[in-house]
């Protein structure tokens, strides 16, 4: 049943209100009341990661819009996975000057209504609702950064397109690396691999002139770099239609490597006000020292230390499929080194 409440225009103007899910049966926005301190400690901003106890209310969409803010500028990082982006969204927790949103299940439920047969103007609707509401700051001055899952690549061009202020960065992990990641996780990453091919198929996002049966017969890793082939290909398309004035690309190990560069072409890139000393705290602070989804120590040494555990175990299954993938990529006419680098990467 849907709540009410006397008082909308309260809740639409109010960040602590996060807008969490849509639920397009009803037309409904779901909001969590979520502190910055919350926002702050959960490892994506999905039910799994948040507190059970938080305060709700379900409003119908129409009134929400009708009542809500003007939006707060708006960037996104967009990523293809295991690439140190929920990294990223945490080092821009950075009080009066942005705030990272990492993983809004918004876009999640979108994607899952067009795939139960939502249409494109309904689709487009949700989308441009969601991202007003996304974009109210914690506190005035505040640009919202923004990290959707990368499930929600697909919908990534028509958010530039909405909203033609906004920039966004496309983070990517080096072939091997992504790979590496998936081989670690086991029976679940390669699970994963699948569901994402699935979906991506879906999406249209392949044309590697592979058919269903061609898939079947593939490697788990063949699946992956597939996959990982396919958000190349559009990472490219997107920094083509867009132009590097709103679009640029990084590699995950160029940013482990260089993160104090990468903050202030970041920092350029998304208008950002920061001086040395702010890129200086958050380079040392807790999202370059930490591991993301666990929270232990986990800094470019003790990654690169994994990193090269995996390679030991993996190296020629990965090495097979990497060259194997750069014919594929060939074939297609996928550079597999996207254009629009933010910086140059490491020697």
């Amino acid at each position: 049943m849907m709540a009410l409440n006397p008082d909308i225009a309260r809740v639409a103007q109010d960040p602590l209100w996060f807008a969490h899910r849509y639920d397009p049966g009803h037309d409904a926005v779901h909001f969590l009341r979520l502190p910055r301190e919350v926002h702050r400690a959960a490892t994506f901003i999905t039910d799994e990661y948040l507190p059970s106890d938080a305060a709700k209310l379900v409003l119908h969409r129409p009134a929400v819009m009708a009542a809500a803010a003007p939006p707060a500028p708006l960037h996104f990082i967009f990523h293809s996975a295991f690439c140190c982006s929920t990294l990223l969204a945490r080092a821009f927790d950075i009080e009066g000057v942005a705030m990272g949103l990492k993983e809004p299940p918004w876009f999640n439920d979108l994607f899952g209504w067009k795939q139960r047969g939502g249409t494109a103007r309904e689709i487009a609707a949700g989308l441009d609702d969601g991202l007003k509401l996304l974009a109210r700051p914690f506190a005035p001055g505040e640009t919202v950064v923004i990290k959707p899952s990368n499930i929600a690549n697909a919908f990534a061009p028509a958010m530039l397109t909405m909203r033609p202020h906004a920039r966004a960065l496309l983070l990517h992990a080096p072939l091997a690396a992504y790979l590496g990641s998936i081989v670690r996780k086991g029976m679940w990453g390669r699970l994963w691999v699948r569901d994402l091919l699935v979906k991506q198929l879906g999406d249209g996002l392949h044309d590697f002139g592979f058919g269903p049966a061609d898939y079947l017969g593939q490697t788990d890793l063949q699946i992956a770099a597939m996959g990982w082939l396919a958000q190349h290909a559009l990472f490219a398309r997107m920094a083509k239609a867009f132009g590097q004035a709103r679009v640029r690309t990084l590699d995950s190990e160029t940013l482990v490597a260089q993160p104090a560069e990468t903050m202030r072409a970041l920092a350029a890139l998304f208008d950002l006000r920061l001086a040395d000393a702010q890129v200086a705290a958050v380079v040392a602070g807790p999202a370059f020292a930490t591991h993301s989804k666990f929270g232990q120590v986990f800094g470019a040494e003790a990654r690169a230390a994994e990193q090269a555990n995996t390679a030991a175990l993996y190296r020629d299954e990965i090495d097979k499929v990497a060259a194997w993938t750069a014919a594929v990529a060939a074939s297609a006419g996928v550079s597999m080194m996207p254009p629009a680098a933010l910086l140059s990467s490491p020697a």
